[in-house]
């Protein structure tokens, strides 16, 4: 859904993939590796399942497609080494990507399986938690095909456009955007307990719903327009927080 003919060789953006009525079904970064290469970083959907969906779109194009088991993503949270902003960085058989801010610096790197001990492993939940609060959201199963890109705030990381040839789900995505009909967008609260698809209320009232969750903060698809009243999951007060800048690409 982004357009990765703006790529330059050793560029990466934030992109997806969706249905043909314009819900995402994965996220992932898109990295050009060169002229003819494209590489995907797929968060948290089936790999292969993406991939064989695909391939049903590749017609009479010399296109060929692999599943990388040979490679391993690795991260800490440090400034990269040679990678800045969208610009990846290759150091040996090691692909670097910034994928932190100026001041939350952080780190991912594709590498073969055998350089395990290259790059030190944080705990999961906090990489989660750091995605989460800048807006990246983290989809499980119960949450893929609900979600428009209008919906989950991804022009906030530049993960799509209304512009490139057309895509599954681009004429939902482009007349949403040029009619101005987007009335809910992702929002970031703070509190405990919630779960992805838990609703949210306000006066007892729903208002939305709970997308991804890691430690007490929660990424939630909520009217962009409501009154400003208190707002619980169940019986828990939950609170909204900004969300951080500095994903997008």
């Amino acid at each position: 859904m982004s357009d990765v003919a703006a790529l330059v060789d050793g560029q990466w953006q934030w992109s997806g993939w969706l249905t043909p009525k314009g819900r995402v079904i994965a996220l992932f970064a898109v990295i050009r590796r060169g002229p003819e290469r494209l590489d995907l970083l797929v968060l948290d959907a089936d790999t292969a399942a993406v991939a064989a969906s695909l391939q049903r779109y590749v017609f009479r194009s010399k296109v060929s497609m692999e599943v990388r088991s040979d490679l391993q993503v690795a991260g800490r949270f440090a400034p990269p080494s040679s990678a800045q902003g969208a610009l990846s960085a290759q150091s040996g058989d090691i692909l670097e990507l910034d994928m932190g801010t100026a001041t939350h610096p952080r780190t991912l790197a594709l590498q073969p399986h055998a350089a395990r001990a290259t790059l030190q492993r944080e705990i999961h939940e906090s990489w989660r938690a750091y995605d989460i609060r800048h807006g990246l959201p983290r989809l499980d199963e119960s949450q893929r095909e609900q979600w428009t890109p209008q919906q989950l705030s991804l022009e906030r990381l530049h993960a799509f456009s209304v512009a490139k040839g057309c895509y599954p789900g681009q004429e939902i995505v482009a007349r949403t955007h040029f009619l101005g009909q987007v009335k809910r967008g992702l929002v970031a609260l703070r509190g405990t307990g919630g779960s992805p698809g838990d609703e949210v209320t306000s006066a007892g009232q729903g208002l939305g719903r709970v997308v991804s969750t890691a430690a007490d903060t929660l990424l939630a698809v909520l009217p962009l327009e409501r009154a400003d009243a208190p707002l619980a999951i169940g019986e828990v007060e939950v609170h909204v927080v900004p969300l951080l800048d500095g994903l997008g690409r």
